[in-house]
């Protein structure tokens, strides 16, 4: 060989970043480069003429042994294998060496090229120590969780739930993940297909639909997925389907219920009024007056199934948050106000801010008027003075009514802060500040309230919209 070249080899040899080592056929190493001092602690010469087995982890000497076996006298042959190995300072450093026969007569022995891993090593039990927990919590809610690839060829996760809510096993849906069409009912099979092609080009996806023919397709889930983009091609799709039968079936139930109540209280309040006119205007001066108290109870009956009806449809709806001016609301709530009553003040302050955006949803405006509503009822002579304040702070939208109306019951302000149990029944009028509430709550929202003798103060607060 030209000793140039040769000397070439020796440094390109000596500058290597993984160990390179020649060892014999005892075992023994005949050669170690310098990568070996930073790599192991131990200097080339520390190692010469040493049993490379007597490094090795006492746990993975057979494979060690075992995979060198594979290639001893047989030219040309290689084996790589996984092993921990001695530090200097009696630690351990994965390494992942190939043994190699060379077929050169030049090399007397074994060439062992190695690098480490110890950072490979360590990720990928961190990994598989991650998905273990995720396997454990997964298994243990009833929520189906799971992640295909981008285009649904592939099922990544899914957890045992699936099995219950869709019908079908894992291991089906693995071996061909399009098969969960098959556990959805065939007239909404349309649509989840769309949502899939949305989801696959980047768009989140929200949709119910009936599964598992084991069930005759009794089964709702509601179910959300989110594309995972990397240099913006989706990659993943992850997401849960959550078993809404339950929901579903509350729903039909107070569906059917509300129209009943409806369709029967205004038919038969319809004759009930009817009469009541009839009686008011042929009857004596007394029969007049009951037939009266008889029409005004009959139009606060009507009033409180128009309210439970907006119960109903607040409640059987699906929350849905959105940004909304709360400045509008509130004023189109006192326009409102003034234009059923006339004769009542109101007082809006003056520098309230020309926008102020919260995160609610859209029945916050019938709750505001409503609010200001129940404080017109509650003042003796029907003319109370009002007041409505709109303030911003850091995280809220604050909306402060104020009236000079004696206290408010006990029992109905302790509906409006969520303090009074729904275990009591108590007169109707009580609906609309259930109405404020429950449009309040489920808008993350809440409401404080004080009383005194010179009138009440309620405070509405609502998270602000990002900007």
């Amino acid at each position: 060989m030209d000793p140039k070249i040769d000397d070439l080899a020796s440094v390109l040899l000596e500058h290597a970043h993984d160990t390179l080592a020649i060892v014999d056929e005892a075992g023994t190493y005949v050669y170690v480069n310098e990568a070996s001092a930073s790599m192991l602690g131990f200097e080339p010469d520390r190692l010469i003429d040493e049993y490379v087995i007597d490094f090795v982890h006492p746990d993975d000497r057979q494979t060690v042994a075992d995979r060198f076996g594979r290639v001893s006298g047989v030219a040309r042959a290689s084996s790589t294998v996984h092993y921990r190995h001695v530090t200097r300072n009696d630690g351990w450093v994965w390494l992942e060496s190939r043994f190699t026969n060379p077929p050169d007569d030049a090399i007397d022995g074994y060439v062992v090229s190695s690098r480490d891993i110890s950072q490979r090593v360590m990720a990928e039990r961190e990994r598989r120590a991650a998905q273990c927990r995720l396997q454990t919590i997964a298994g243990t809610i009833g929520d189906v969780l799971w992640m295909f690839n981008g285009d649904w060829s592939e099922l990544l996760f899914v957890n045992p739930a699936y099995e219950d809510v869709y019908g079908q096993s894992a291991e089906t849906l693995e071996a061909n993940p399009r098969t969960f069409l098959d556990m959805v009912h065939p007239d909404d099979v349309r649509s989840v297909r769309e949502a899939m092609a949305r989801a696959s080009a980047g768009e989140s996806v929200d949709l119910e639909y009936r599964v598992n023919p084991g069930t005759d397709y009794n089964r709702w889930v509601w179910v959300r997925a989110e594309p995972l983009l990397e240099d913006g091609d989706v990659v993943r799709i992850v997401g849960f389907s959550k078993d809404i039968t339950d929901r579903r079936r509350r729903e039909r139930q107070l569906t059917v219920m509300d129209n009943l109540l409806r369709h029967n209280l205004r038919n038969d309040l319809a004759v009930i009024l009817g009469n009541a006119e009839s009686i008011a205007e042929d009857a004596s001066n007394p029969s007049r007056r009951r037939a009266e108290i008889i029409r005004q109870q009959g139009q606060e009956l009507l009033q409180s199934a128009d309210k439970q009806r907006k119960i109903i449809e607040l409640l059987g709806d699906r929350t849905v948050r959105e940004s909304i001016d709360i400045v509008t609301v509130v004023s189109d709530a006192v326009e409102t106000i003034r234009d059923r009553h006339p004769n009542v003040t109101i007082h809006t302050n003056p520098n309230r801010p020309e926008s102020a955006v919260a995160c609610t949803v859209r029945e916050i405006q019938g709750a505001v008027t409503e609010l200001l509503e129940n404080a017109v009822q509650h003042d003796p002579e029907g003319l109370p003075e009002l007041g409505i304040t709109l303030q911003l702070d850091r995280e809220t939208v604050d909306v402060e009514i104020r009236d000079t109306c004696p206290p408010i019951p006990e029992v109905e302000f302790r509906v409006l802060t969520g303090e009074w149990e729904m275990n009591d029944v108590y007169h109707t009028s009580g609906l609309g500040l259930w109405l404020v509430y429950w449009t309040v709550d489920r808008s993350n929202g809440h409401i404080e309230f004080e009383r005194s003798e010179t009138g009440n103060t309620i405070t509405v607060s609502l998270p602000r919209a990002p900007s």
